[in-house]
């Protein structure tokens, strides 16, 4: 029966097959991006575009474009005049681009202005579609438009309290440095406006991060911006669109800035300290009249500063408020700042302005307590259900002189009360009533990975409250991460793996930040790792061009001279041995770019990053002996015998070399896409040496053994295409035997648990991975549900005394789109033009629905099977085709649209395993 014909199968296709005619000729454009945003105010550079069209039952299939560029408020900057027409460049009818991406390639354009731009497209009948709906971009400042702002502070750091790089642990021994208390600044700038405003711009940075306001009122709800960086090598700035609030009159612009990683000083927890400076802020602001004039407000010594009610903030150790100190009206116009000094104008710490292109860290999502305990002590815990990044908020009431604290965690101890032992304390938020009735407050400068929080000083609304203490009216729970947008959907009919999935997501969205951390806690660090590792598993959950762009630029920046790309990047501190210096980590200088190419279709991360590339290759090079490397963490967690840590069962010499072979051949490859024939001729015959010298070292032919036999020793030379050709096959078999004596046990760690998982899937075994996966009474994805956990944990055993929000050992998820939803690309693919469309309905499974927003649209699978028939619909976005089957049986080749069939269940059985 599973070799019957496709035509026995009843297919209700609700769409056009590839190379068939068209049925309609209606295009319509659907989103307009620039800059991979839509509607950015600041960019760095030209603008490059894309769209997607809006899928429909019969989509035709796009063949040319046009594009046209205006000005908006028809403003022309080279005569500084309002004109009737204001187009500065049109494309003309152009061929659809084979990926996505259409470069801007008109005049130069001006800083800080506004643009709006349009497209159409033609499909292959020459029928055009509407003209979309226009999109907005504002231009950004290139780093010399900014000389005339200056850096300015309250206090400026001596030379010789600076630390950097900084030191890891307490610094206790390090006398002065990183001692002092920085003084956390808010700024104003009282101005006006004499005439109508066509367009405003104002672009800021603040070293950590700022808050802003205009006339007293934030623009949005950004947190923690802008991002973090190698700050000697760029400064990262945010741009607002304020035509709108500037009319004729007075204005005042507000500006507070907390420390960041710009400065952890020695007080409570702290992963490491550094002092780049004092808190500081820069600021341009550029008015354009309707008259055509210009007028710019730049940040200079004529600014007033005073000390905020912020009287302590640290990115690990927490943050304190005092209501006492508020000024009231600071950030409005008419207040008096007589008392004010006026600001200092300080050295800034070296790096270019450059804007940033990534999303902001937002609030994302808000929880209410599910739970509220008194202890012993009076101490009150509020359970919300949910381990994540974020932020307390707290509504109460008090009197002036007393002070209520919140202490957030993790975990809770057998007494209920907060456990921050792995999570990284002391962590806490003092704050100080006025006594002026009901008041509200949450941390602006730092955050925490949490699920409860302790409040200490202070009774909850409608409790006994003898003693007078502040009351609690209301206390929420604000998840905050990088707001890139969402673009996958799982669900299943197994509970289990949705549970799963959730798990996972919840690990990853708690690391999306400016860089993805390892823990939302204890580190904050941008260990590399992870980013590419887990890679395939965050693109298919959110959109991460941009975030990825800016870890291409943080390790750009953090390499070091002897071409070393670190383990951490933004390296603001160097650790020793393996937590330096780790190709599984430093491979991600190699990985990251050519995965932006395989999921976006963006080939610019990749000319941007071939540099560094290769500076990594020659120093891998210099280290090795006789074609291996041997240092580094290797397997890190993975479930040998001894405690959790560096690799137990499988040599770091392996996952090292591997590694370093998997970079040089996808540099080969990258090579011929850049058009550096010679230089990927090179690194072939070098990557070749390095396989000659892998298996001579690690492999037995005669046996098909590699090395220790561990899940990783095999499946990672499996993936990366160490193992020849001729003996795949007996490896896949050994490494199945070795599952096998398992029990079935996840025994791979960090980095060798995707290639596991990778390798099984290649080979068709997906009822394996099912059951390594679909259990909880051993280490692994349901043993950490089964013990209360609501995030990923950063060991397998879900232990304690490590971190309860890790995404490291989030793969799964990868297979869960790939595999049982069966969205994947086709090899050689790039930007999800050519799909496979393969779901597997293993175990018990009976149905799925699975989704992603590709950067062409959405594509979407359902199933459901019975004992009679399958039910598939697939959705195929336009500017993509697929390769559809279902358990192995392919059902044909189609293009954009709805295809739906009906298959009788024995057409449907899944291949068997090895």
């Amino acid at each position: 029966m599973q070799n019957r014909p496709l035509s026995l199968f009843f297919c209700l296709s609700l769409a056009i097959l590839i190379g068939g005619c068209n049925l309609s000729t209606s295009l319509k454009i659907d989103e307009l991006w620039c800059n991979n945003r839509i509607n950015p105010v600041g960019i760095q550079g030209n603008p490059v575009f894309r769209w997607t069209l809006k899928n429909s039952k019969n989509p035709s299939i796009p063949a040319f474009y046009e594009i046209r560029l205006t000005t908006a408020f028809n403003w022309q900057p080279a005569t500084g005049n309002r004109q009737q027409s204001s187009l500065i460049w049109s494309s003309g009818k152009q061929p659809i681009p084979d990926q996505v991406w259409v470069p801007y390639s008109g005049p130069q354009l001006w800083p800080a202005l506004a643009y709006e731009w349009q497209v159409r497209v033609w499909d292959r009948d020459g029928n055009a579609s509407p003209w979309s709906r226009k999109a907005r971009f504002v231009t950004g400042l290139p780093d010399k438009a900014w000389s005339p702002a200056e850096w300015i502070g309250y206090e400026a750091l001596p030379d010789s309290l600076r630390l950097v790089p900084g030191v890891h642990g307490s610094g206790n021994n390090l006398g002065n440095l990183a001692l002092q208390r920085p003084v956390i600044p808010q700024f104003r700038k009282e101005f006006t406006v004499e005439r109508k405003v066509a367009e405003a711009m104002l672009f800021v940075s603040g070293l950590g991060q700022y808050t802003l306001t205009l006339d007293g009122v934030p623009p949005d709800d950004r947190f923690l911006a802008p991002g973090w960086t190698h700050y000697a090598k760029s400064c990262l700035y945010n741009g607002y669109d304020v035509s709108s609030q500037l009319r004729e009159g007075n204005h005042v612009i507000g500006v507070t800035v907390g420390t960041g990683f710009f400065n952890v000083n020695r007080e409570r927890y702290r992963k490491l300290v550094t002092t780049w400076g004092n808190p500081m802020m820069r600021l341009c602001l550029v008015i354009r009249y309707e008259n055509g004039t210009e007028e710019f407000l730049y940040s200079d010594e004529s600014w007033k500063t005073a000390p905020s009610p912020t009287t302590f903030t640290s990115i690990y150790g927490g943050e304190d408020y005092d209501f006492n100190k508020e000024q009231n009206g600071w950030g409005k116009p008419e207040f008096d700042d007589s008392q004010w000094k006026n600001a200092i104008a300080v050295a800034g710490p070296g790096g270019s302005m450059v804007c940033e292109s990534d999303y902001p860290l937002r609030p994302m999502e808000s929880f209410s307590p599910v739970k509220v305990t008194q202890l012993a002590d009076s101490t009150w815990v509020y359970d919300f259900g949910q381990n994540a990044s974020g932020i307390p908020e707290i509504r109460f009431r008090g009197q002036a002189g007393q002070t209520l604290r919140l202490v957030p965690g993790e975990l809770i101890n057998d007494d209920g009360t907060i456990n921050q032992k792995a999570s990284g304390g002391p962590m806490y938020f003092d704050i100080t009533p006025d006594g002026s009735g009901s008041r509200t407050w949450k941390p602006q400068f730092t955050y925490y990975g949490f699920r409860y929080l302790g409040l200490s000083g202070a009774v909850p609304k409608g409790q006994p409250n003898p003693k007078g203490l502040p009351v609690a009216e209301e206390v929420v729970f604000h998840h905050t991460r990088n707001s890139s947008p969402a673009t996958g959907s799982f669900t299943c009919s197994n509970e289990l793996f949705n549970r799963i999935h959730t798990l996972i997501d919840w690990s990853i969205r708690s690391n999306l930040a400016s860089v993805t951390t390892d823990c939302p806690h204890r580190e904050k660090l941008g260990w590399l790792e992870q980013t590419h590792l887990v890679g395939n598993s965050i693109a298919y959950l959110y959109d991460i061009r941009n975030l990825y762009g800016k870890i291409v630029d943080d390790m750009i920046e953090s390499q070091l001279d002897n071409g070393l790309v670190p383990d951490i990047a933004p390296e603001f501190v160097p650790f020793a041995g393996g937590f330096r210096d780790s190709p599984e980590w430093g491979s991600s200088a190699v990985i990251i770019p050519w995965d932006l190419y395989e999921w976006y279709g963006d080939i610019g991360p990749m000319e941007k990053a071939w540099p560094m590339m290769n500076r990594y290759m020659e120093y891998l090079d210099s280290l090795s002996a006789d074609g291996i490397l041997t240092h580094g963490l290797g397997d890190w967690f993975d479930m040998g015998p001894g405690p959790m840590g560096e690799a137990q069962l499988t040599p770091r010499a392996l996952t090292a070399t591997a590694i370093w072979f998997y970079d040089l051949k996808l540099m080969s490859r990258m090579a011929a896409l850049l058009g550096k024939a010679d230089e990927g001729a090179a690194l072939a015959v070098r990557a070749d040496s390095v396989q000659v010298a892998f298996l001579r070292k690690f492999y037995v032919p005669e046996t098909h053994v590699i090395s220790t036999g561990s899940q990783t020793a095999y499946s990672m030379p499996l993936v990366v295409g160490l193992v020849p050709e001729a003996d795949r096959k007996a490896v896949f078999q050994n490494l199945i035997q070795t599952v096998e004596r398992d029990k079935y046990v996840l025994t791979a760690g960090d980095v060798g648990y995707r290639y596991l998982v990778k390798a099984l899937q290649e080979a068709g075994a997906h009822e394996v991975i099912w059951k390594m996966n679909c259990r909880d009474d051993v280490p692994g994805y349901g043993f950490q549900l089964r013990h209360g956990a609501t995030a990923l944990t950063e060991s397998w055993a879900a232990l304690r005394e490590v971190s309860n929000n890790h995404m490291m050992l989030g793969h799964l998820m990868e297979w869960l789109y790939s595999g049982i939803g069966g969205i994947r690309q086709a090899p050689g693919s790039a930007g999800y033009r050519d799909l496979i469309i393969d779901p597997q309905p293993v175990g018990d499974l009976t149905s799925a629905d699975v989704s992603h927003i590709c950067i062409r649209g959405e594509i979407r699978v359902k199933w459901e099977k019975t004992d009679e028939m399958v039910d598939l619909e697939v959705t195929i976005p336009v500017g993509s085709r697929a390769e559809i089957s279902f358990g192995g049986k392919n059902l044909g080749t189609f293009g954009a649209g709805v295809h739906s069939f009906v298959i009788p269940a024995e057409a449907g059985i899944p291949r068997q395993m090895p």
